[in-house]
């Protein structure tokens, strides 16, 4: 028997993440595990503490709910941007997914709303808000050294990449909660 993941842990996963209907919208597959450290809020809470308990080599599925995943959608988390900020080439087009910066030059997912003449309503909501995710989770690691940048990804320096306290203490809803982008946790 190996021995069973706890808090702390840095472990590496294989997953798929599907909506309730049975969409894929992220996966490892073809792609390298996601290493993270257990209990330290680099991923949402429900995926961090579905995998306590389980061992290297065991698999299962878990439905995550909103308020353990993305959180509720925020019918306020609207923001008007100016037409003229849209470079010509793009198509605009309600629901097209578009990426623009916070303040910190950080990526914020977004989606547009409403075109109107002057400006363009733009959804600042996580795509994930609100939903009910599945996720089929195998444990391919265990026992491995945590990430030197906090969240396992070398090039960006919004998110924990001075420490990995930043990552799980201070700014928890920097890694995560805020944006896929915000991380590359990949959750």
């Amino acid at each position: 028997m190996g021995e069973m993941i706890q808090a702390g842990d840095t472990i590496a996963v294989d997953y798929t993440g599907k909506h309730e209907d049975g969409t894929v919208f992220d996966t490892s597959e073809g792609k390298a595990p996601l290493t993270f450290t257990v209990g330290t809020g680099m991923l949402i809470k429900g995926f961090d503490t579905a995998v306590i308990g389980m061992e290297k080599g065991e698999s299962k599925t878990i439905t995550i709910l909103p308020e353990e995943g993305y959180g509720p959608r925020n019918e306020e988390a609207f923001v008007d941007v100016p037409r003229q900020h849209f470079p010509e080439e793009i198509p605009l087009a309600e629901g097209l997914q578009l990426e623009l910066q916070d303040p910190n030059g950080r990526p914020v997912p977004a989606m547009v709303a409403q075109i109107g003449e002057e400006s363009v309503k733009m959804d600042i909501n996580h795509p994930l808000a609100g939903k009910t995710l599945i996720f089929d989770i195998a444990i391919s690691e265990t026992g491995l050294t945590p990430p030197a940048q906090g969240c396992g990804c070398e090039s960006h320096g919004g998110c924990g990449s001075d420490s990995k306290d930043d990552c799980g203490s201070e700014s928890k809803g920097d890694c995560g909660s805020d944006s896929k982008g915000g991380c590359g946790c990949g959750c």
